[in-house]
């Protein structure tokens, strides 16, 4: 093993011993013999641990006076069941827990210790307990966690193994974004660790759920582990690309400049990093398809099997029927055991909410009186309103046709101020001037030929004629007209493409 690989281990190595440290004062109390008015054993190691929590309930509470008294009265009504000890044997228990946390000298407790990373002896102080409040009347000294205390505290959850993969990501960027591109490779072999712990853990999950699953009650709490655990995997998934992204984005930075050339070393580093990086990613994603497996088919296998394990078990004769022949049950417990059997009572009621529901109206007159788009058909040519709207039909086209003589055709706007300037505006204020230039886009362009082949059968067959072998274009423009109150329509580009003779 090279030098650079012992430099890589060692890194860190007095604040790994910090941690450990911290672990001192518990087993300084498992040290202490401690024995009831029974002679049994005491667990000082045990109710050291929970002193922490104590003193660390009592900050979230923000009960900053807490002292001997308050912790001897804490530790007999928890342990008195367990122990047999009187008032004063409490206070001297908790006189001694305190006093080991924090020594009577009123300095921080010590740990010696060969720091292997300097090559040199050292000494580790950190302190667990600290005075906070001193009552002069009744000489009591109050104690509160101090920030190693704290973090003894966070030490023993499982908070540390379900999030280390966060950490060791969150970890991971500051390096990157640092340059200790050593620290991060080292940091990346890390999380393929963490990620096979966690592999490792899904499996016995899975094998947990399907022995465990015997009630519903246990599997919501299954269920609500694994979303959960989805929701965190999620989670790292997202982080996962975003540092992905970045070390993209420093590999195409160094290559850019040359650094590749200049230090081989980093670039190979990085080159690296970004394959170790994409392979823990992968490794991570199997555990986002493993858990989402562990919900839609290994879960609901087990309550489908607690269901129908159920269902194996209940015996209709022995279950139902003798409880009602057999035995002389009153008539409320009868109606206890039958009413899962019952339908269910339905009654058609009527809600006076459906006043307020949606309903179709329509209207009933004359279906020449509705005001809808006229159908170009050949039925019913003799009908009298359908003439006269032909002949209104043709009206529009000739005046038109002036207008395009007078430059004022090429958009319907336009039109329409001919219209009025020339003492016409009665002709826009009627309902077919707007289905005729409806008609003419629909069917724009209307090309020469159409008006022989069909035009003297339609409605437009008469006004078609007038365009004497022209093209006729109609195109919707931005802008609406509103030249009434009750009329809008669309602005349109009117072009007339050929050649044709003057109107008469």
């Amino acid at each position: 093993m090279d030098k650079f690989d012992l430099t890589d281990i060692t890194n860190g190595y007095r604040e790994r011993i910090r941690r450990l440290a911290l672990f001192d004062p518990l087993f300084d109390l498992d040290r202490k013999r401690e024995v009831d008015r029974n002679k049994s054993k005491v667990d000082m190691k045990g109710l050291g641990l929970l002193t922490l929590l104590f003193f660390f309930e009592q900050k979230l509470m923000r009960q900053y006076r807490t002292g001997i008294q308050e912790l001897a009265a804490f530790l007999q009504q928890l342990t008195a069941e367990q122990y047999q000890l009187d008032r004063s044997d409490y206070q001297r228990l908790a006189r001694t827990i305190i006093e080991v946390f924090r020594p009577t000298t009123g300095k921080k407790r010590s740990y010696p210790f060969y720091n292997w990373e300097t090559s040199m002896e050292e000494v580790l102080d950190y302190s667990i307990l600290r005075a906070n409040d001193f009552d002069l009347e009744t000489n009591t000294q109050y104690y509160t966690l101090d920030e190693d205390g704290l973090e003894l505290v966070f030490a023993t959850k499982e908070f540390y193994s379900e999030f280390q993969l966060s950490i060791n990501q969150l970890m991971l960027r500051k390096q990157l974004d640092k340059g200790e591109f050593n620290g991060a490779l080292r940091q990346i072999n890390e999380m393929h660790i963490d990620v096979e712990s966690l592999q490792e853990r899904m499996n016995k999950l899975k094998h947990e759920i399907q022995r465990s699953i015997v009630s519903e009650e246990t599997f919501e709490r299954y269920k609500q582990l694994l979303e959960d655990i989805y929701g965190r995997l999620t989670r790292e998934d997202e982080e996962f690309k975003e540092l992905r992204q970045f070390v993209k984005e420093t590999r195409e930075r160094l290559y850019s400049k040359d650094i590749h050339k200049k230090e081989a070393r980093t670039y190979q580093l990085i080159l690296q990093i970004t394959s170790e990086l994409e392979s823990v990613h992968y490794e991570h994603s199997r555990l986002l398809e493993q858990t989402i497996a562990l919900k839609n088919t290994t879960l609901i296998t087990a309550q489908e099997s607690l269901y129908y394990t159920g269902i194996q078990s209940f015996n209709f004769d022995q279950d139902i029927v003798s409880q009602v022949v057999s035995n002389p049950l009153p008539i409320e417990a009868m109606k206890g055991v039958l009413h899962p059997f019952l339908k269910v009572e339905q009654n058609q009621v009527w809600s006076p909410l459906t006043l307020f529901a949606e309903q179709n109206i329509t209207e009933e007159r004359p279906q020449a009186e509705q005001q809808n788009f006229y159908e170009v058909d050949t039925e019913g040519q003799e009908d009298p309103y359908r003439k006269a709207l032909m002949e209104m039909y043709t009206v529009y086209m000739k005046q038109f046709l002036r207008a395009v003589e007078a430059n004022q055709g090429e958009t319907l706007s336009t039109f329409m101020d001919y219209l009025q300037e020339s003492g016409q505006a009665d002709l826009y204020q009627q309902r077919s001037f707007y289905d005729f230039w409806l008609i003419l886009h629909q069917r724009s362009p209307i090309i020469q030929g159409q008006v022989e082949e069909d035009g003297a059968q339609t409605l437009l067959g008469e006004a078609l004629t007038l365009l004497e072998g022209q093209t006729l274009i109609v195109t919707e423009t931005t802008g609406v007209i509103q030249r009434t109150d009750r009329f809008t329509i669309q602005d349109m580009t009117i072009q007339l493409e050929g050649e044709a003779n003057e109107l008469s």
